[in-house]
């Protein structure tokens, strides 16, 4: 079966999609932020790696409290990263290459520069602008209750009122520079209708959505429960969560699918829906989303078993909703995997946006960056659309030893004794072997880049035969070539390996062991190391023809 065709309704199911952190990816004009010039720039590149679409993270205007999902505004671009006459250039060149865009939308939450919100700030009590928020009064000198907020602290924030009082309270699931929309607001409803219109006409292909699953609330009942994002898929059982994977949310994508349907093809969109599988069928069904983020392979240790029982899991959960499912093993909030696989086991426990300082040191990333690559060759043999994030073509390691003094995400500012924060896997790519920020742009990047990432970068790798680079870009002209029907079947295989058979009779063989095992009789069509003959080393994957 041929991979779909660029104007297919169902590119989307088994489409290995690249993620660019704008402003981490390429900078153009030389002011040391990457911008929309500097991924029109790099379309050969993303050519060559053969992708089928670029998921581009905010690059909304933003004040930065949280890395620019913190939207000022939803309707334009900011300043920093380029004008709308650049996005619809960079939409072009990737359109003009075959590649499809998907675009984040933040519909939990705004920032507390959003027009609206400071219109409700300035309001007053009782006004219809914090009827778009959750504003509420005070109990005594205290907030409504005691809720933790998921980057550390309280869930709300006093305001000052107009007349200089202290007033009412309002709720942020994230940071107090983050205030949550009220989506039982008709006014809020309309503005991401017409926000997801403004953005596919001109061009866009698909939205991720990020915290899909927080959007509804219920903050009235005098619930007592901590939010914790490492414990968000326990608390979301039922749809009844006070502000998590609430039912009513449901209706609101209902509303967002027949939008995405009066296009040609319709607009795909993904849900960031921490959810156990059951409920993330909810949200990817084809009456709503259309597909959501599984998660459960990046927090999964490298672990056959465990492999197989999530893949099991959410082949299994998509075929029910209709979808396909989705793999993924880093992105811009997540230890980058090469050293998230390198941990001791008793650290890499299930939580992979909490690599602490102590814990960088205790690495071996050689064996994580073999791992790290067995994993991801396993994971573009599976039925579904692979998302990669930009550098992990490169084998880039997590940069665990910035300085507090650069460090900039929220989460690390609020919870400093237990995360270093994201920002080790939001440090600038590295283009080329030398210069100040190794041919990102013409000066040094908005994080500083370490001097070991010369042997990383893309010059460096470009031109080596065995290297990350190019083995990525063999493995996913492989993948779209041998891609076939969203099955597979599942064979005997010695302990700590897992082997399973794609239609079209070729195979994918993994050991997670450390020991070689003996391969089944064929012909090797990509290995994770090169050299195998008759037995597979470990920590390495293989595919095959029987």
């Amino acid at each position: 079966m041929p991979a779909p065709s660029f104007s297919s309704p169902d590119w989307w199911r088994q489409a290995a999609v690249y993620q660019i952190y704008p402003r981490s990816f390429a900078d153009a004009n030389g002011d040391g932020i990457g911008d929309l010039a500097g991924i029109t720039s790099r379309v050969p590149y993303l050519t060559s790696l053969g992708i089928d679409a670029v998921w581009l993270c905010p690059f909304y205007p933003s004040h930065l409290a949280d890395g620019g999902y913190d939207v000022d505004d939803y309707q334009n671009v900011d300043p920093r990263i380029g004008t709308l006459e650049d996005f619809d250039h960079m939409v072009r060149g990737l359109h003009e290459a075959h590649i499809k865009l998907i675009i984040d939308i933040v519909p939990n939450h705004c920032s507390n520069y959003h027009e609206w919100f400071q219109e409700a700030i300035e309001s007053g009590p009782g006004s219809p602008a914090r009827e778009r928020f959750h504003f509420r009064d005070a109990v005594g000198p205290n907030p409504p209750n005691t809720w933790g907020a998921l980057f550390g602290g309280p869930t709300w924030t006093r305001v000052t009122e107009p007349d200089g009082t202290l007033g009412q309270w309002y709720f942020h699931t994230c940071s107090p520079e983050q205030p949550d929309w009220n989506w039982d607001h008709p006014d809020v409803q309309r503005y991401f209708l017409e926000t997801l219109r403004f953005w596919s006409d001109r061009g866009v292909d698909g939205f991720r959505v990020d915290m899909a699953h927080g959007c509804a609330k219920n903050l009235d009942p005098a619930y007592d429960v901590l939010l914790d994002i490492n414990d968000i898929t326990s608390l979301c059982v039922d749809g009844q969560h006070p502000t998590h994977d609430r039912d009513e949310i449901h209706a609101v994508y209902r509303q967002w699918r027949q939008l995405f349907n009066e296009y040609d093809p319709p607009r795909m969109a993904v849900a960031e829906a921490w959810v156990p599988p059951h409920r993330a069928a909810l949200y990817a069904s084809k009456e709503e989303l259309g597909q959501s983020f599984n998660f459960e392979l990046l927090q999964a240790n490298f672990d056959a078993r465990q492999f197989r029982e999530i893949i099991d899991k959410n082949v299994s959960e998509a075929a029910r909703a209709g979808s396909s499912t989705t793999w993924v093993f880093s992105n811009h909030d997540v230890v980058r995997h090469t050293t998230r696989y390198g941990l001791p086991d008793h650290e890499n426990d299930g939580h992979p946006w909490l690599l602490r300082g102590g814990s960088y040191a205790e690495v071996d990333l050689t064996s994580g960056t073999r791992r790290a690559i067995a994993a991801t060759l396993l994971m573009l043999a599976l039925p579904g659309s692979a998302y990669l994030y930009q550098g992990e073509e490169l084998a880039l390691p997590e940069v665990g030893d910035l300085p507090d003094s650069v460090r900039q995400d929220p989460a690390f500012f609020r919870d400093r004794e237990n995360t270093i924060g994201r920002d080790g896997c939001r440090v600038p790519l590295p283009w080329s072997a030398s210069g100040r920020s190794f041919g990102f742009g013409e000066g040094d990047g908005w994080l500083p880049q370490p001097d070991w990432f010369a042997v990383y970068s893309v010059e460096t790798q470009e031109g080596a035969g065995d290297s990350y680079l190019n083995f990525y870009r063999r493995a996913l002209a492989l993948r779209r070539k041998l891609q076939g029907a969203e099955e597979l079947t599942w064979h005997d295989s010695p302990e700590n390996t897992l082997h399973f058979s794609r239609p079209g009779g070729w195979h994918c063989f993994t050991n997670f062991g450390k020991e070689n095992v003996p391969l089944p009789a064929g012909q090797v069509i990509i290995g994770a190391q090169s050299g195998i003959d008759g037995e597979l080393p470990g920590e390495a994957t293989v595919w095959l023809r029987l």
